[in-house]
């Protein structure tokens, strides 16, 4: 058919569906949830307003669709990142130094949460979290469990291995997450400013230096050895 050649291609529904989503993180981070309008949503999407509630319900619903997607992405670039260290735990005779794989496994975990993506996610978590109290939830079993899991396998690992001495891998997992991330949200002002590479170094060796502490090899042996001293008995006053 003459002229078919110059019509322009419509896109399918899932470019659609992203075009929205996007679209979408963007007007809730600039606006807000509260002030967010559909009508913005669909202009910068370039669809209808139809369209958007051909894929979403309500603001509400694209808004819980905009948080569950950005949690599973997140932690998919968090998880990936120890498949480059996953040989590293596992090699036998790579008794590199623990000190240096635990920073290196820091810096890559923290390099994701610090991306404008990740912080964008975290405010908008933040700021509906009284209005949406189980979606908190459902965006932190989606994004910060599956990191927590993928830790935990990593350190049990190296524990296997008689680089660190590990009863619970969870809960060091979590315990590590806190001593390298603990003081970041304030450093940056969760997001808004910037964290200069030497501080993020200085506060990954400090948070790994306190980990090290509580899980090296052969802590609790050498405790043991340590035998306080016998309690000295008294004379006996009777006489």
């Amino acid at each position: 058919m003459a002229g078919t050649e110059h019509r322009p291609i419509s896109r399918g529904r899932v470019a659609k569906r992203e075009a929205i989503l996007d679209a979408a993180m963007r007007v809730f981070v600039e606006d807000g949830y509260p002030a967010a309008g559909i009508d913005r949503i669909a202009t910068l999407a370039g669809v209808s307003k139809p369209t958007v509630y051909n894929h979403f319900d309500d603001k509400e619903s694209l808004f819980r669709t905009v948080m569950r997607d950005g949690a599973r992405l997140s932690a998919t670039k968090i998880i990936s990142a120890f498949d480059t260290l996953s040989g590293a735990a596992d090699d036998p005779g790579g008794r590199a130094d623990i000190a240096a794989q635990l920073a290196e496994v820091a810096l890559l975990v923290l390099d994701c949460q610090l991306s404008d993506e990740g912080w964008t996610l975290q405010r908008l978590l933040y700021a509906e979290a009284a209005r949406m109290p189980d979606l908190y939830d459902e965006v932190v079993g989606l994004g910060g469990v599956p990191v927590r899991n993928a830790l935990a396998g990593w350190l049990a690992r190296l524990a296997n291995r008689g680089l660190l001495e590990i009863e619970d891998p969870d809960i060091a997992a979590s315990q590590f997450m806190a001593l390298i991330a603990g003081d970041l949200p304030a450093m940056s002002a969760l997001g808004t400013r910037p964290i200069g590479r030497p501080a993020l170094v200085a506060a990954v060796d400090a948070g790994v230096r306190t980990f090290l502490r509580a899980f090296a090899p052969r802590r609790r042996s050498r405790a043991a050895q340590v035998r306080p001293p016998a309690t000295a008995t008294r004379p006996s006053t009777v006489g």
